[in-house]
């Protein structure tokens, strides 16, 4: 009876531990996993460097991200960190979007 009275204060601490650290830890595991599933064909993400664009195509490791027209980079589905739109982006959209990056970088370069 005495032994369990003195450890019951190392139970408690290690109780607490686990509430307190270990299980948000997992908690934003399991969130991070499903943002980088929820990256399909169509959708905006940006990746933890800070680089936005568009997914072109996907597997389960890796995704094809389109980040200018014609520019297409090859990256590890780990890298995403956000998904900006779950919807596909329209093609429309995707050409006004580098039209206002050309007018600005041939405003820029004058």
């Amino acid at each position: 009876m005495e032994a369990l009275v003195n450890l019951l204060p190392l139970l408690l601490i290690a109780g607490l531990f686990w509430f307190l650290l270990i299980r948000p830890a997992q908690r934003r595991q399991r969130e991070a996993t499903a943002t980088q599933h929820a990256a399909t064909v169509g959708s905006e993400v940006m990746l933890t460097s800070g680089i936005f664009g568009i997914v072109t195509d996907s597997t389960d490791e890796t995704l094809q991200l389109e980040v200018a027209p014609g520019t297409v980079l090859k990256v590890a589905r780990g890298a995403v960190a956000r998904v900006l739109s779950d919807e596909p982006v329209a093609a429309e959209e995707q050409d006004e979007t580098s039209d206002a990056a050309e007018s600005t970088a041939e405003r820029d370069g004058q």
